[in-house]
Order: structure tokens, then C-alpha cells, then sequence
């Protein structure tokens, strides 16, 4: 990921979105959003991309309050993914990324409002994206005179001005490290599973599948509890 540092800290918007293109799947104007957010808000905080060293210690977080496009345009841009325990996910909806200094508990928050974006939308695109992503009854045509728009709408996107975004100076609450703990064995299932995710019943362990208990998942709706129905 050296080349991606680069382009980051080069503000090479266009390249990054290659990138992106490959680790999110697709092109859309909300992936370019969460770059265009991030490169500000790293600009700002006067931090770039996280390297090896700030991976391991987590001294950047990104703070994000959807589960969307945008979200994986943060991750590719700033370094701060679900699996580096950089990226912290709080269950609003809203088009927002806060940076923060773990250092100092310092942040800026880049937030994109999406009415006030909808005037560099082309006319008739809204109405097509329901028709193809939202009710899924698009035709093939249809389906790809969407990406294309898409694409062409995700580089408008790199480009929007400082304006369009709301950007504010804040202060974080202190968040722990991710705590390193120890694994059991499931004594139904045989499978390893982490200490804080078990439960004991009659002082053996188990793994909250196989003992029926809830556990949380986000899907796209957000944060939800899942009901599990045993190993």
C-alpha cells in the first residue's frame, strides 16, 4: 500500500478512487464522498494516512456514523479499517466522519448534508437509482446508464468544494485500545472462540451461538441482535 500512501499524502483524489474502485467493488458518488471527507479531514487534523506503525498503536481513528459507500471510501483513504480497530462505527445514519488524534483526543468532523448535494446531481438519476438499486427492476440498459452516470457523478464528487461541507473542531471522549484476550473452546461446538464472547453454563463454555443467546451484527440496516438457532 505504499503507492496508496503516496497518492494520499499527494491528495491525488482520482487515484485513490482506483483504489477504492477495487476494494469496494464499484464506483459511486457516496465511496468518492467518504475520500473527498477524509482527505479534508486529514488536511485539517494534519495527518496522513496510516502507515504500519500507526495501524498497530491506533493512533489515528476514524469515527464514521453510516454504514454505506462512504464508510469504505473512509477506510481506503485514511488507513482506518474494521480490522486495524481504527475505524469506529457508531450506528447514526448520517454522512459523517470524525478524525481523531489518539494522542491528544483531538478531531475535525467532515459532514456531507445529501439535499444540498443534489444539485450537481444530472436531472432524471434519482428516479433511475430507485428504479434499478432501491426496487431492483431496472433493465440491463438501465442498470448500466447508472454506472456510467455513477462514475461520471463520483468524479464530481473528488471535486466539490470546501463549502458544501460541514467542518468543525472537535473533542472525543477517550476510547480504550482494543484489548487483546484469550480464547476458549466452545464445549458443543469445538470451535475456539474469544473469552468476552462466551458464556458458562454449568462452569463449562460456550460460544453464544451454542448457547442460544443474542448477539449483535450489523447489517444494512444498521446495528441489530440476532436470534441464533444453535450450532
Amino acid at each position: 500500500m505504499l503507492a496508496l500512501n503516496r497518492l494520499v499524502s499527494e491528495g491525488d483524489a482520482k487515484g485513490i478512487l482506483e483504489y477504492a474502485r477495487e476494494f469496494h467493488g464499484h464506483v459511486c458518488p457516496y465511496l468518492a464522498l467518504g475520500i473527498r471527507a477524509s482527505l479534508i479531514a486529514m488536511e485539517e487534523l494534519g495527518v496522513g494516512r496510516l502507515d504500519c506503525s500507526g495501524s498497530v498503536d491506533e493512533s489515528i481513528l476514524a469515527v464514521v456514523e453510516v454504514n454505506s459507500c462512504f464508510t469504505d471510501g473512509v477506510q481506503v483513504a485514511t488507513g482506518c479499517t474494521l480490522g486495524n480497530n481504527s475505524l469506529i462505527y457508531l450506528d447514526l445514519g448520517k454522512t459523517a466522519l470524525t478524525l481523531v488524534k489518539r494522542s491528544s483526543w483531538e478531531g475535525v468532523r467532515v459532514y456531507a448534508d445529501a439535499e444540498r448535494l443534489r444539485k450537481y446531481y444530472p436531472p432524471g438519476i434519482m428516479e433511475l437509482f430507485s428504479r434499478v438499486v432501491r426496487e431492483r427492476k431496472g433493465t440491463e440498459e438501465e442498470r448500466e446508464h447508472l454506472w456510467e452516470l455513477w462514475e461520471e457523478m463520483a468524479h464530481v464528487m473528488l471535486d466539490l468544494p470546501r463549502k458544501e461541507f460541514k467542518i468543525e473542531r472537535v473533542k472525543v471522549p477517550p476510547v480504550e485500545q482494543a484489548p487483546i484476550v484469550e480464547s476458549v473452546r466452545c464445549s458443543k461446538c469445538g470451535e475456539l472462540v474469544m473469552s468476552t464472547r462466551t458464556v458458562y453454563i454449568n462452569d463449562e463454555p460456550f460460544c453464544l451461538r451454542c448457547a442460544g443467546e443474542s448477539y449483535r451484527a450489523v447489517v444494512g440496516r444498521g446495528i441489530v441482535k440476532v436470534q441464533p438457532r444453535g450450532c
